[in-house]
């Protein structure tokens, strides 16, 4: 054991405890044999045993495995299970790995199996299973110990591979595994990150459930295919006639953007406007000190050029602030003339209309004309768009600080994890 080996911050009644203990993962971990059937041996429907694809380690499933919890496919009943030793089913308390990752980061990603419901469960493709040779980590605790950066950057050093990155049981075995061997301390820190961990996934839920919400606003708010009025309408306008169509070119001004290739910086005075800008709700930007196309706050840029089945393609970006736009090529500007600027968003956004030129073969652009001929559908009454708008504002302001809260808590469980493990320079790594 490696002296004075203790994290920055412990629970007080711990802080005069001993040293955590500090050996190789071998000697607490034993890995058992994983199978490698692929996603087409697999359903959501009806079986006896449950699978663990490492696909879904990768994108869905909790650092704590609840089985209750998790949507497992099941094993085809045409695959034979006879062969299974009992030993390889899943017990609580077993690691999960994700022995391969395109992304360094991800690589060796894992989970804790903590509750498996009396359910049948194996570890499947691309994955490791590590059981404990004897209980020296209570349950829920090895979850958070193998996110712990201390673990995840010895992790990353033993992966290979070029493309695809690997790492393997031998591998895995040689890192060295810090923990209190006072098992009341590990339980400690995981009720901690496993109640910040369901505060985290009460909130999601609600953010899920404002987007659903916003979802069935604007299917009420604008009238269905075929219809001239929409299925919910503000008490004063009920009596305001049907919408007016009429093309897109109608009620905007269209601008296309221009390249911005040269002098793109870190910084600057404008920010450039791209399809990653959009698509990404304005989170990934890039600088420049000139100006080639600006927007002006009310202003709608929006994606005119899009891989086959991609999600970018007439996907707009608002300009509500005053932050200094200049729009890049395959990014149209469109200024409106007759219309509430945030109305005519809710609009054209992901426009079926537009999504209709994707064929799903070749990438698509859109063209000056296809873009002024699209037709919309407006009330007569500038107030019943202002309206409407204002609506759909206020609850994309309530996702918008949903999400913070979201983001404000991951930040303060990451910024705890750091400080509730040993560090990585702490022991030399």
């Amino acid at each position: 054991m490696k002296k004075g080996l203790v994290p920055e911050q412990r629970f007080p009644e711990f802080e005069n405890s001993e040293s955590w203990n500090n050996e190789p993962l071998e000697d607490i971990y034993e890995f058992k044999v994983t199978n490698s059937l692929s996603r087409d041996k697999l359903n959501y429907d009806a079986g006896t045993v449950k699978n663990i694809h490492y696909g879904d380690i990768h994108t869905k499933f909790s650092t704590l495995f609840d089985i209750e919890k998790e949507l497992v496919p099941y094993i085809n009943a045409t695959q034979p299970l006879g062969k299974i030793k009992k030993d390889c089913y899943c017990i609580e308390g077993d690691m999960v790995f994700a022995d391969a990752s395109e992304d360094l980061d991800d690589v060796g990603k894992s989970i804790e199996v903590v509750n498996l419901n009396n359910e049948k469960l194996i570890a499947g493709l691309h994955t490791l299973l590590a059981r404990q040779k004897e209980a020296k980590l209570v349950i829920g605790f090895g979850g958070y110990l193998f996110k712990s950066n201390r673990l995840r950057e010895q992790i990353k050093k033993e992966a290979q591979g070029a493309k695809v990155l690997g790492i393997s049981a031998g591998r895995m075995s040689k890192i060295e595994v810090a923990y209190p061997l006072d098992k009341k301390e590990q339980q400690k820190i995981a009720d901690c990150l496993s109640s910040l961990d369901e505060l985290i996934a009460a909130h999601t839920q609600k953010h899920q459930e404002l987007q659903s919400y916003k979802k069935g606003l604007l299917q009420n708010l604008f009238p269905a295919e075929g219809e001239t009025v929409p299925t919910l309408r503000f008490p004063e306008f009920e009596n305001a006639g049907d919408w007016v169509e009429a093309p897109l070119e109608n009620v905007a001004r269209y601008e296309n953007g221009k390249a911005h290739e040269q002098g793109i910086t870190k910084s600057g005075d404008f920010i450039v406007v791209n399809s990653k800008f959009i698509s990404t709700n304005g989170e990934v930007k890039k600088y420049t000190n000139e100006a080639f196309c600006l927007a002006k706050k009310g202003d709608i840029l929006m994606v005119l050029s899009d891989v086959p089945n991609g999600r970018a393609i007439a996907k707009c970006f608002f300009v509500d602030e005053n932050n200094r736009y200049t729009v890049n090529q395959r990014i149209c500007k469109l200024s409106p003339k007759k219309a509430v600027g945030i109305m005519l968003f809710y609009s054209l956004n992901r426009n079926p209309y537009f999504l209709a030129f994707d064929d799903g073969v070749k990438q698509t652009n859109l063209r000056k004309g296809d873009v002024l001929n699209c037709p919309l559908l407006l009330p007569k009454d500038i107030e019943e768009q202002q309206k409407i708008a204002d609506c759909l504002c206020s609850v994309d302001d309530l996702i918008h600080s949903q999400a913070q809260k979201i983001e404000d808590l991951k930040s303060h469980k990451k910024g705890l994890m750091q400080q509730l493990f040993p560090s990585v320079d702490e022991v030399g790594i």
